[in-house]
């Protein structure tokens, strides 16, 4: 068996391409603000890409670069200045910030209309009650990406290794709402039965920045797997998943190729959503 591979660089295409239509159509002036906290390569590289993507449709990039020193209430206080900002229409702070800062209350000074990546608790709240919100960028990207495969999340059975606040514990919510309809289960390091769950499992999305995790003899033939992990080694940046997994599954989506560049898509998507609200 060789696995349909998820292309998620042609999709994201299509999703800009959408998006610059609909700039030009409505002649909106959309501004995004990112705050980069430091110089990680990943985040540096992160960052530059979401900017050239606003580029490439028509929208205005505000950048805020803060030293690897900034302390937190620096932070707050380039967060509440793009809030303030009336050509910044929607931003996002880069994570992962120093160890020293609390995320958390860090995004919990983005004013909830600006807030592209979807993590304020207000959104996240909204996302909990089903409630029109932004929706947090790489759950979107996944849910896109199965949708766009045709793969059918009525009652099946998804695993989702990693219970994150960015990735597993709202891709959790949102696959198990009505409109997916989906049977989920999230696993962490607590699970004690985790290779019963994977040989179950119709559909496996591994988001732990474990590199090459999981195996392909810990899955069963036909499943599709999604990997969202990204952990930089000495060989480059690695994914969650043995590549070798390809082999077994029926549908495979790639670290990198995949889940990424669609996730850099649905935060432009996102801006759009804010500038409608």
């Amino acid at each position: 068996m060789s696995a349909i591979i998820i292309n998620g660089k042609k999709s994201a295409l299509a999703v800009k391409n959408q998006i610059a239509s609909e700039i030009k159509r409505t002649n909106k002036v959309l501004g995004l603000g990112t705050i980069l906290v430091g110089d990680d390569p990943g985040s540096v590289a992160y960052v530059e890409g979401k900017h050239r993507d606003c580029a490439e449709v028509g929208i205005n990039s505000i950048k805020v670069n803060l030293s690897a020193t900034a302390s937190q209430s620096e932070i707050v206080n380039a967060v509440n200045e793009l809030n303030k900002n009336s050509k910044c229409t929607g931003f996002i702070v880069q994570l992962p910030l120093p160890k020293s800062v609390d995320v958390q209350k860090v995004l919990a000074q983005i004013d909830p209309k600006k807030d592209a990546d979807g993590l304020h608790p207000t959104n996240l709240g909204n996302l909990v009650l089903a409630k029109n919100s932004v929706i947090p960028c790489t759950p979107k990207a996944i849910l896109s990406l199965l949708n766009e495969y045709k793969i059918n999340l009525v009652g099946a059975k998804v695993l989702i290794i990693g219970r994150g606040t960015t990735v597993g514990r709202p891709l959790s919510i949102l696959l198990s709402q009505k409109e997916s309809n989906a049977t989920v289960t999230l696993a962490h390091t607590g699970t004690k039965n985790l290779s019963e769950l994977l040989l179950d499992s119709d559909i496996v999305i591994a988001a732990i920045g474990s590199p090459h995790f999981l195996k392909p003899e810990m899955i069963k033939s036909g499943v599709v797997v999604i990997d969202v992990g990204i952990t930089r080694t000495a060989h480059g940046l690695v994914g969650d998943v043995d590549p070798k997994v390809s082999d077994k599954a029926a549908v495979f989506s790639p670290m990198p190729g995949g889940v990424g560049p669609m996730t850099r898509a649905m935060l432009l998507s996102n801006l759009m959503e804010l500038s409608n609200q």
